[in-house]
C-alpha cells in the first residue's frame, strides 16, 4: 500500500463534503498539474491518503482511501487529465497543522514542507506513521 496527501480548499470541498459521499466516494477532479496527475496515475485501489484542508486551516484532518483507480476526469474533455475517486475512512482525532508538521524534524523532507502548493503528493511510510501519531489516530 502506498500513502498520499490530497489538498483541498475547505470552502470548495471539505472533509464534511467527502464524508457525506460515503462509500461511493468522489472524483478528485479538477487537478491541472502534470506532477499531481502523474501521482494519481500511480495510485492503486486501497491506497490511503491524508485529507488536507488548505487556505486558513492548513491541517491534515482525515484519512481517505482510493476507491477507483485513475480514469478520465469528468470535468474536462481534454484526455490529458485523469483523476482517482477517494472515499473518507476516518477523521484524525486531532487535526495536525502545517506548523506542527514543519516543527517535527522527522517530517523535514516531506513534500508538503518543501512544496506546499502541490495538490496531490506522495507520503512515505515513516511520514504516515508520524502524522497519524501526531493526530492521535491509529493508521
Amino acid at each position: 500500500m502506498a500513502y498520499w496527501l490530497f489538498k483541498s480548499e475547505p470552502s470548495v470541498w471539505g472533509w464534511d463534503d467527502q464524508v457525506a459521499k460515503g462509500d461511493v466516494g468522489e472524483e478528485w477532479d479538477g487537478v491541472r498539474n502534470y506532477q499531481a496527475r502523474n501521482f494519481m496515475r500511480e495510485m492503486a485501489v486501497g491506497d490511503r491518503g491524508f485529507f488536507y484542508h488548505s487556505q486558513k486551516e492548513k491541517s491534515v484532518v482525515g484519512i481517505v482511501e482510493v476507491a477507483v483507480a485513475a480514469h478520465p476526469d469528468s470535468t474536462t474533455d481534454d484526455p490529458r487529465w485523469e483523476c482517482v475517486d477517494i472515499k473518507a475512512v476516518k477523521p484524525l482525532i486531532e487535526p495536525v497543522s502545517l506548523n506542527q508538521i514543519k516543527g517535527e524534524d522527522l517530517l523535514s523532507d516531506m513534500i508538503l514542507v518543501r512544496n506546499s502548493r502541490l495538490s496531490v503528493q506522495p507520503v512515505t511510510d515513516a511520514e504516515w506513521q508520524v502524522i497519524c501519531k501526531m493526530g492521535k489516530t491509529k493508521p
